[in-house]
């Protein structure tokens, strides 16, 4: 099941597009999203990301 972000979490800083080995997470217009078919569940998003704001859903 691939990562979420909560918008009202993101804080926009990128980390997480910076350290997704599939380049599944991009900038949107408000706060970075994620691909879900890009997404491998991997985690790493959501061990990087100062704010929480990923979580598996």
């Amino acid at each position: 099941m691939p990562r979420k972000i909560d918008a009202d979490e993101c804080i926009s800083c990128g980390v997480c597009a910076d350290v997704c080995p599939e380049e599944a997470i991009s900038e949107g217009e408000d706060v970075y999203e994620i691909d879900p078919e890009k997404c491998t569940d991997c985690g790493t998003c959501e061990d990087e990301c100062p704010v929480d704001a990923i979580s598996a859903e």
